[in-house]
């Protein structure tokens, strides 16, 4: 047998502990990606990649999801196919189907469906359509691992029930007091988490016409889908907060209705409605893992 001990010595390096501690990254940009992306155009899908802006060597949107839109002109059908434990789709227009090695199941707008770890979907629009789809191949990428088994049961969330669900939290919150009117949508597979998926989180979350939500924070990197908003509604985003819990130098974030935006990771972020309209976000993060390895860090400016 051969002696390797040269050989794997080659492959060491090693840095001073207190000037590698925060190595330099690529950040992740405050990035909008408009609805004109998918509104004409044949059937097919627009990956939301940010690779060259991040530093992967593999599509992404962040370090451990890819984004994307599915277009489905009226009529057609598409394959969807990712090498990843967990699927999220959000129907932001039209209405169709999906076809699993598990069942067929029907959506229309305003509908959201997970999917574990599986050989590919067929969708077929019965009107032009356009999906919202996030998973998380690249974090297995990175990790160069294939997914073994599911992890959990598909799950179907329909507009019906997240609407419902959000109007009895807001009779809660207005009578509470509480500045938040969202539901965080989950598995139970997941329920220790508290999560959609075991690596991924999604939130349904009303703002309310005239009203503000207060900055926060988390370790995660927010995906986040405009469902519905008014004029003047947006989402203000700054790496830092002031002694009084105001936003540093923000950038500002529009809500313009069926496209996306990313919120960088441990950024503070506030979101506004001047209008006269109730506005939605669903917004779709690698939470899930963060919470489990308990690194989500969510904080509160109250």
């Amino acid at each position: 047998m051969t002696i390797v001990n040269s050989e794997w010595a080659k492959e060491v390096v090693s840095w001073e502990y207190s000037s590698a501690a925060k190595p330099e990254l690529k950040e992740i940009p405050v990035q909008p990606f408009p609805a004109s992306l998918h509104e004409n155009g044949e059937t097919r899908v627009i990956e939301l990649d940010l690779s060259q802006l991040i530093g992967t060597d593999y599509v992404a949107t962040t370090p451990s999801l890819l984004a994307n839109y599915v277009r489905i002109c009226e009529g057609d059908k598409i394959e969807t196919s990712a090498r990843s434990t967990s699927e999220v789709f959000y129907v932001m227009r039209g209405a169709g189907q999906t076809e699993t090695a598990n069942g067929v199941i029907e959506w229309k707008q305003g509908d959201a469906f997970t999917l574990p770890t599986n050989d590919g979907a067929i969708h077929t629009a019965t009107e032009d359509t356009a999906l919202y789809w996030v998973h998380d191949a690249p974090l297995l990428k990175y990790m160069g691992v294939v997914p073994m088994m599911p992890r959990f049961k598909a799950a179907y969330y329909s507009q019906e029930y997240m609407q419902g669900e959000v109007d009895r939290i807001r009779e809660e919150c207005q009578r509470e007091g509480r500045n938040r009117n969202g539901i965080i949508l989950g598995n139970v597979a997941s329920e220790k988490t508290k999560t959609m998926t075991h690596t991924m989180w999604s939130l349904y979350n009303l703002l309310p016409a005239g009203d503000v939500q207060k900055p926060h924070r988390h370790n995660s990197v927010a995906i986040d889908l405009a469902v519905y908003a008014g004029p003047e509604t947006y989402t203000m985003i700054a790496k830092d907060v002031d002694e009084n819990g105001e936003l540093i130098n923000p950038v500002k974030a529009m809500w313009a209705p069926n496209s996306v935006f990313v919120t960088p990771p441990g950024w503070w972020h506030s979101h506004h409605n001047h209008s006269d309209e109730d506005a939605y976000v669903f917004p779709v993060q690698d939470a899930g893992l963060q919470t489990y390895l308990r690194t989500l860090d969510i904080q509160f400016i109250r």
